[in-house]
């Protein structure tokens, strides 16, 4: 009986919290390329019949000038055909709103999109190639057709999008593998909750039987009815025998940490996907936006492209992001250590931040030299997150300070600014994935709350701490402690000699 519940619970974990939060992720980014693909298919045939209307404007304009040449006009544009015909263009023909915003004047001009039927043998491939676009009008009394081959046009767009597609399904095959590993690694102290549970029952399954353990069968009985949907169950350790307290202390305190752990990680599950839904939903609005009213506003059409590129960009930093935390809790990221002076990196990062912000002062007091070992890239990433949330949380002209101290064995990088500070109760969460302080500040200043779970990853794996000190309205001081090289050590010591 317990193996077939410890094993239920195993196959719940598995089948059903792992394959939920997983296809949750994945269907997030299938969502926001669908909106992307929309975008860019949209934009491409707008700028494809723009780019005819302007062919067909110089062929017209030149017939208005020699129309007893076709033979020189027809060499103007070498996509286009000339026919001197009166019967009128078949085919799909244009929408009035679309044609008061074409190159050519609407006025006295047809215009149509002719498919070829053709029969069940042709592909479809071959029937997109003999799309055209057809213009008629009449200039002095003689009527005339411009033909285009907007199918040649088609064609590129539909092998540019079949390659396009191949790559995103490549990329959604693949984090669909990523974001299982990931999830199961997460979730494996419940699989290992469960066996541990299974071994101990079977255990006092066989104890039952014996007289005087009525609390070991309660105990046992207790064990059985917890699975992944009831960690808040606990062992009662009062009523239990002396040699029994341990026992059930010891498992009440693994559940917490279980429950704990299985918290967090439904709470980062969550809040990824709110982070996700922002940007998308604004894609989606000025994707809406663009059906309505961008075909005819120019203003518009330029708000909306700018708009859905900075959320895009902004989605994809936030998944460059959860990638980066999801290889370091697999421990897949290698780090490539190299000893080096950390001021000189230092130097680099406050030149760049000094061409791009230019309205914030900053002071540096570098004490050389401050030898670490560490992966250079890492460092500098982690040194950027505090110099850009303390660019995010002063304002413009404050002054903010770096300072690298070598004390003995340890080298000290602190960046102080004058910001808005952080509340005392709030600095214990500061290192926690999507936490952010304030956020009606948070979203005037951007960011996801990820950098400072970076920094801390980052931190940890060479050695280091963290050491924060902030007041409200006052400012904030962050520093990292990290274990120093030889050469510092050797400097400091002559000079104490």
């Amino acid at each position: 009986m317990s193996k077939t519940k410890s094993t239920t619970i195993s196959d719940k974990i598995r089948s059903s919290l792992v394959t939920k939060l997983n296809m949750r992720l994945i269907g997030r980014l299938v969502s926001g390329f669908v909106s992307v693909n929309i975008l860019i298919l949209f934009m491409s045939l707008s700028l494809t019949l723009w780019q005819a209307e302007e062919g067909a404007q110089a062929i017209i304009e030149a017939i208005n000038l020699a129309p007893d040449n076709l033979q020189s006009v027809s060499y103007l544009e070498k996509d286009y055909r000339i026919l001197v015909t009166e019967e009128p263009p078949k085919g799909w023909a244009l929408p009035a709103a679309v044609k008061k915003h074409l190159p050519v004047p609407a006025r006295d001009v047809k215009r149509s999109i002719s498919v070829p039927r053709g029969g069940k043998k042709m592909r479809l491939g071959d029937r997109i190639g003999l799309v055209t676009y057809n213009l008629a009008f009449s200039v002095r009394g003689t009527s005339y057709r411009i033909v285009y081959d907007l199918g040649a046009d088609l064609r590129r767009l539909l092998y540019l999008a079949a390659i396009v597609l191949f790559f995103e399904l490549l990329i959604v095959i693949k984090n669909i593998n990523k974001g299982s590993r990931a999830i199961r690694k997460t979730l494996k102290p419940l699989s290992e909750m469960a066996e541990k549970a299974r071994q101990l029952n079977e255990e006092l399954y066989y104890r039952r039987s014996l007289p005087d353990n009525t609390q070991i069968k309660d105990l046992a009985g207790v064990i059985s009815d917890i699975d992944a949907s009831r960690l808040d169950r606990r062992l009662a350790v009062d009523e239990s025998q002396n040699e029994l307290k341990d026992l059930a202390a010891a498992i009440n305190g693994m559940l917490n940490r279980i429950s704990a752990a299985y918290e967090s990680q439904l709470r980062f599950v969550s809040d990824a996907s709110h982070e996700l839904r922002t940007p998308i939903a604004v894609i989606q609005g000025y994707v809406n936006l663009l059906d309505r009213w961008g075909k005819k506003d120019e203003k518009t059409l330029q708000e909306s492209i700018e708009a859905i590129k900075s959320e895009t960009e902004s989605m994809k930093d936030l998944v460059e992001q959860l990638l980066f935390l999801a290889r370091g809790d697999n421990e897949t990221l290698q780090l490539h250590k190299q000893d080096f002076d950390c001021c000189d990196v230092i130097d680099e990062i406050i030149t760049e931040a000094q061409m791009i912000h230019p309205d914030h002062n900053f002071q540096l007091d570098l004490e050389r030299p401050a030898d670490i070992k560490a992966d250079k890239q890492l460092f500098k990433q982690a040194i950027r997150i505090l110099v850009d949330n303390s660019i995010k949380y002063s304002p413009s002209g404050e002054k903010i300070i770096i300072r690298v101290a070598a004390e003995e064995g340890s080298v000290h990088i602190s960046v102080q600014d004058n910001g808005i500070g952080i509340a005392p109760e709030e600095l214990p969460n500061i290192f926690e994935r999507f936490y952010r302080s304030d956020e009606s500040r948070a979203r005037k200043t951007g960011g996801s709350g990820l950098g400072l779970a970076i920094a801390k990853w980052i931190v940890e794996r060479h050695g280091g701490y963290f050491e924060v000190l902030s007041r409200l309205d006052i400012g904030t001081r962050i520093t990292i402690v990290l274990p120093a090289q030889e050469r510092a050590r050797r400097t400091q010591r002559k000079g104490a000699s």
